[in-house]
C-alpha cells in the first residue's frame, strides 16, 4: 500500500493533457476575460469621459471593479457545486465557465444599448452585471488553472499565455472598440466586444465530457441554456435592488462630500486586516474537525489564516498593495488623454499596435522571470516596473498631441506629440504585463491545491481591494493635485510596499492536518 495525495484536478486533466490545446485554451480564456473587463473599466471610463461625465463621477464608476474583489464570496460555491446541465457533461469547471460567458454577452448587450450614459445608474447596473459575470468567469478559469498545473514550472507557461490572451484583448477591447466607436458609435462597438467575449463558449461546447463520452451533449447544452437563463434574470433583479439600496445608504452618507468618502474609505480598506489580526491566534489553533475548518462557506479563508499564522498579514497586505500602479493608471489614463485633446482614433491606435507588443513582451519576460529567478527579486522587478509605468504618465501630462506629421500609420498621420502617447502606452504596458505575470504566478503558489478556485479567488480579490477603493477617490485625487502628481503618487506606492517583502518571502505554510488529505492507494 502507498499513500498519495487527493487529486481534485485528475479528471480535468485527462481531459486537457499538457501540450499546445492547453496553452491555446487558456490563451483564448485569457483574451475572453479581459475584454470585458476593459469595457466595464478603461474603455466605459474614456466613454463617460467623451460624454462629459465629472471627473469625481468618473471615479465613482471605479468602485464597479471592486465586485471582482469580492468574488472570493462564491468562489467556494464553484469549488462545490456544478451547474446543472452544463456540469453534468462538461464538469464544474468549464460548466461555470460556459454559464458565466452567457451572463457577459447578456450584460455586454445591455452597455450596448445604454451607450448614451443618459441615465448612469442604468451604466452602472449593466457594468456591474458585466463585473459579476467576468469574475465568474476567472473563478472557474483560475481554479482550473491551478489544478491543470500545480507546480511552478508548469503554472510559468499557462500564466504567460493567459496573460497573452488577456493582453491581446487590450487591443481589441481598446484599441478596437474605440476605433470602432470612432467611426461608428459606442453601442456596435459593444455589440462587437459582446460578440468576442463569446468565442470559447463553443469551443468549450465542443469538447469531450469530463467522462471522455460524447452521448447526451445536445440535452446538457439545453438544460444548461435553460437554468442559466434562469439564474441571469434572477441575479439582474437582485442586482439592481441591491444597488438601489446601496446607493440610498451611500447618498445618506455624503457621497456628494470627498471628504467624508476618504474616511469611508480608508476604513473599509483597513477593517480586514484589523479583524484578521484579532482572529489569526485563535483560527490558528483550531483541529481538522473544527467546523468553520470544515465549513463550504469559510473553510478554505480560515485555512489560509491556519497555514500561514501571523505572516499572513503582511503577505495579503503586500497582495493589496502591489498592484495599486496598475490599477491608478488604468482609472484616469484614458481621461488625461481625452482630457490632453488626443482623438479617439489616436488613443485607439496606442491602445491597439503599441499595447499588444510591449504588453505581450513584458508579460512573457514576466512569466519567464517567475520560472527562473526567486519569487523575491521578481516581485522587486515588477514593482520597479509598475512605478515606472505611472510615473511615464505623470511625464505624459506635461506634453501635448499635435506637432508635425512625421508619418503616415494606418492612413493616420502621426505627429511628434502623438510620439509621445506612444512612448507612454509602451511603457506602461510593459511595465504592467511584467509585474502582472510575476503577480499572477506568486498567488498561484500561495494556494492550497484543496482549495484552488476559493483561495484563489480570495488572493486576487485582496490583490485589488485597496488599489480598487483609492481608484474610486481618483477624481478627487486628480482634482486635489493634478494629472501629474496623481501619477507620481500611485508609482509611488508600487515601490513602497517592497518593503514588506523581507517579511513573506520566506514564509512557509504549515502542512495539512486532515487525515482525510490523503487515501490510500493499491500498490
Amino acid at each position: 500500500m502507498t499513500v498519495g495525495a487527493i487529486d481534485p484536478g485528475a479528471a480535468e486533466r485527462a481531459v486537457l493533457r499538457p501540450g499546445f490545446g492547453r496553452l491555446a485554451l487558456y490563451a483564448l480564456l485569457g483574451f475572453s476575460a479581459g475584454l470585458p473587463f476593459y469595457m466595464f473599466n478603461t474603455v466605459l471610463f474614456l466613454r463617460l469621459a467623451r460624454h462629459n461625465v465629472d471627473i469625481v463621477t468618473i471615479g465613482y464608476f471605479a468602485w464597479v471593479s471592486l465586485l471582482p474583489t469580492f468574488k472570493f464570496a462564491w468562489a467556494p460555491l464553484l469549488d462545490k457545486y456544478d451547474m446543472p446541465g452544463f456540469g453534468r457533461f462538461w464538469g464544474r469547471r468549464r460548466g461555470w465557465i460556459m454559464v458565466s460567458q452567457l451572463g457577459i454577452f447578456l450584460s455586454t448587450v445591455g452597455m450596448a444599448f445604454t451607450a448614451s450614459d443618459r441615465s448612469l445608474p442604468l451604466t452602472a447596473l449593466f457594468a456591474v452585471l458585466l463585473a459579476f459575470w467576468t469574475s465568474t468567469l476567472e473563478i472557474a478559469a483560475d481554479g482550473w488553472r491551478v489544478e491543470l498545473a500545480p507546480t511552478a514550472e508548469e503554472q510559468g507557461p499557462l500564466v504567460a499565455v493567459n496573460q497573452w490572451g488577456y493582453r491581446i484583448s487590450m487591443v481589441v477591447a481598446g484599441g478596437g472598440a474605440i476605433y470602432i466607436a470612432a467611426v461608428s458609435d459606442w453601442t456596435f462597438a459593444y455589440l462587437a466586444i459582446g460578440v468576442l467575449a463569446f468565442l470559447p463558449f463553443p469551443l468549450l461546447a465542443a469538447m469531450r465530457s469530463e467522462s471522455g463520452r460524447g452521448d447526451g451533449r445536445i440535452a446538457a447544452l439545453l438544460t444548461g441554456l435553460l437554468v442559466s437563463a434562469s439564474a441571469i434574470a434572477g441575479i439582474t433583479v437582485a442586482t439592481a435592488a441591491i444597488g438601489w439600496v446601496l446607493l440610498s445608504a451611500i447618498g445618506s452618507v455624503g457621497i456628494d462630500n470627498p471628504d467624508v468618502m476618504k474616511y469611508w474609505v480608508a476604513g473599509l480598506g483597513l477593517l480586514p486586516f484589523l479583524v484578521l489580526g484579532a482572529a489569526v491566534p485563535w483560527l490558528r489553533k483550531l483541529p481538522w474537525h473544527a467546523p468553520l475548518r470544515r465549513s463550504l462557506a469559510v473553510g478554505p479563508y480560515v485555512d489560509v489564516a491556519w497555514r500561514y499564522g501571523l505572516v499572513v498579514i503582511p503577505i495579503l497586505l503586500f497582495i493589496s498593495i502591489y498592484r495599486t500602479g496598475d490599477v491608478m493608471a488604468n482609472t484616469l489614463s484614458h481621461p488625461m488623454f481625452n482630457f490632453l485633446g488626443y482623438g479617439l482614433k489616436q488613443i485607439s491606435a496606442a491602445d491597439g499596435v503599441v499595447a499588444l507588443v510591449s504588453g505581450l513582451l513584458g508579460v512573457t519576460l514576466g512569466g519567464l522571470l517567475a520560472a527562473r529567478v526567486s519569487m523575491g527579486w521578481s516581485l522587486v522587478i515588477g514593482g520597479v516596473m509598475s512605478a515606472l509605468s505611472n510615473w511615464i504618465f505623470a511625464w505624459l501630462a506635461h506634453q501635448a498631441p499635435g506637432g508635425p506629421v512625421l508619418f503616415s500609420l494606418f492612413g493616420l498621420g502621426v505627429t511628434t506629440g502623438d510620439l509621445d502617447l506612444y512612448l507612454a502606452m509602451a511603457v506602461d504596458q510593459f511595465g504592467h504585463g511584467f509585474e502582472g505575470a510575476v503577480f499572477v504566478v506568486y498567488l498561484s503558489l500561495l494556494v492550497n491545491p484543496r482549495y484552488p478556485a476559493a483561495q484563489y479567488a480570495l488572493f486576487s480579490g485582496l490583490a485589488f481591494l485597496i488599489p480598487r477603493l483609492l481608484a474610486g477617490l481618483s477624481g478627487v485625487f486628480q482634482k486635489a493635485i493634478g494629472y501629474d502628481g496623481f501619477f507620481i503618487m500611485a508609482g509611488t506606492m508600487s515601490v513602497a510596499v517592497l518593503v514588506l517583502l523581507p517579511f513573506i518571502v520566506r514564509a512557509k505554510p504549515r502542512p495539512d492536518d486532515d487525515p482525510n488529505a490523503t487515501v490510500a492507494v493499491a500498490a
